[in-house]
């Protein structure tokens, strides 16, 4: 199998790619056309792993159990990453979600084809991971779409694509979302733009005074060679975050308190929000807005510092371009065009990626008329992506049973059936069936303002 697919090369392979039209069909159970490779510890006493470049650029990588079930997952991965994939990026991820080749499915994935931003690539990359599964692996019965944080906004703008099989059915059957950043990235960075502005407001070290400015919202300059490290670094100059408390000077203690209060997100989150806040805010403006502003926060009130006039006084301010925001939009903000069923599950007190987005995600599938396609469900973990093997097995055993039988799960009884799964599957059942999250307006310190009034 190895040889084999040497001799041809992905160039040879590409034609049959680029459109799934095109793709021949499989027999079930022929052999695939792929190198084998390492599986991850988690399965690899019962699947076998193969992997492959697409011409992209991207790492592919596909596992299938020995004890098949005839169906796929198709997996879009979080981010978006700051160092670019590699041959084993995708590893982390089978490990982690291992419950689905546990269960019986195969399972593929894209490292995507490059690191930074670009929903739509992403989408396009895991589709494509989709088809490098029906063509050079196996021709699955079903196929289940499955994205996490990031991935899960991936995923909610690929089902919405509506890719299509050869014989014009849609390629999807359905699709799940753990924690999925599914309210958009306009608004789901909405908070990060305050952050930015805050940031700067009080630590004044990114940009310092005598440097060259640049406009806040472009994140850090176009060319600036920073690392995460640089900017960790200039996160404890300015508010001690690395140190213990007792070890913070009087400076940095009220320079992180006024952050934090205005914020309203965990001190654990501040170094990953102003990750976003520099390095993806660069890449939304270089590889999507081309070089526009797609931020605002004109208008805003902030609350919760020890001096609200002199932080809305002296804060910066910037209108965003509508042309940019028509842009991130386009690229990624879900419209609610869903074709098939989607279950989303999300963790109540997610410190990274705020419940509040699911209620955005409600409205919009509910305004294109169809709600009778989503189910939302809740668990409590206080972890971003952090649903245990039951929860994880209750919400795709749902979607398999309400495609395969018509039977629509409520929160109730995917909460019932990660009960019953606990027999079999390690971890807990943190399910809320009764939870409904309120207005994402009311989170982080636009919903302080909100809040006052």
């Amino acid at each position: 199998m190895r040889s084999t697919l040497r001799s041809m090369g992905w160039a040879s392979l590409w034609p049959v790619m680029v459109s799934i039209t095109t793709a021949p069909v499989l027999a079930q159970g022929s052999a695939p056309f792929s190198d084998t490779t390492d599986c991850p510890k988690e399965v690899a006493a019962i699947a076998t792993c193969y992997s492959a470049r697409h011409p992209s650029g991207a790492y592919l990588l596909a596992a299938i159990p020995t004890a098949w079930n005839g169906h796929l997952v198709v997996f879009a991965h979080g981010g978006p990453a700051i160092v670019p994939p590699t041959a084993n990026t995708s590893k982390s991820d089978l490990a982690k979600y291992s419950i689905a080749v546990e269960r019986g499915f195969g399972w593929v994935a894209s490292s995507y084809r490059r690191e930074g931003y670009g929903v739509q690539m992403a989408a396009e990359d895991t589709e494509h991971a989709r088809q490098f599964f029906v063509e050079r692996i196996r021709q699955p019965r079903r196929t289940l779409l499955h994205g996490a944080s990031y991935g899960g906004l991936v995923g909610a703008k690929l089902i919405e694509a509506q890719p299509k099989k050869a014989d014009g059915s849609l390629a999807f059957d359905g699709a799940f979302f753990n924690s999925g950043l599914v309210i958009g990235a306009a608004r789901g960075h909405d908070f990060r733009v305050d952050l930015r502005a805050v940031y700067q407001h009080y630590c004044k070290n990114l940009p310092r005074p005598g440097e060259p400015q640049y406009p806040l919202w472009n994140g850090i300059p176009a060319g600036a060679k920073m690392t995460l490290k640089d900017v960790e670094a200039l996160i404890d100059e300015c508010a001690g975050l690395t140190k213990a408390a007792d070890a913070r000077s009087p400076q940095q203690k009220q320079n992180l308190a006024n952050i934090l209060g205005v914020m309203r997100f965990p001190e654990a989150m501040l170094l990953r929000h102003m990750q976003s806040a520099t390095f993806l805010f660069r890449e939304i403006v270089e590889r999507t807005t081309q070089g526009r502003n797609p931020f605002s926060n004109v208008g805003v009130t902030y609350k919760g510092s020890s001096d609200d006039a002199a932080l809305n006084r002296d804060v910066a301010r910037f209108t965003a371009d509508p042309a940019a925001v028509a842009a991130l939009k386009a690229d990624g903000e879900p419209n609610g065009a869903i074709p098939a069923p989607v279950i989303s599950i999300h963790s109540i007190n997610d410190p990274q990626v705020a419940v509040e987005v699911q209620s955005p995600y409600r409205d919009a599938v509910h305004a294109a008329g169809n709600g009778e396609r989503l189910v939302q469900a809740y668990t409590d973990e206080r972890v971003h992506t952090g649903q245990s093997a039951p929860e994880l097995a209750a919400s795709l055993d749902a979607l398999m049973q309400w495609i395969e039988q018509g039977m629509k799960p409520s929160p109730q009884s995917i909460a019932a059936s990660c009960q019953r799964l606990r027999v079999t599957n390690d971890g807990p059942c943190r399910y809320h069936p009764e939870f409904v999250p309120k207005a994402y307006e009311t989170r982080y310190a636009r919903g302080a303002a909100a809040a006052a009034n």
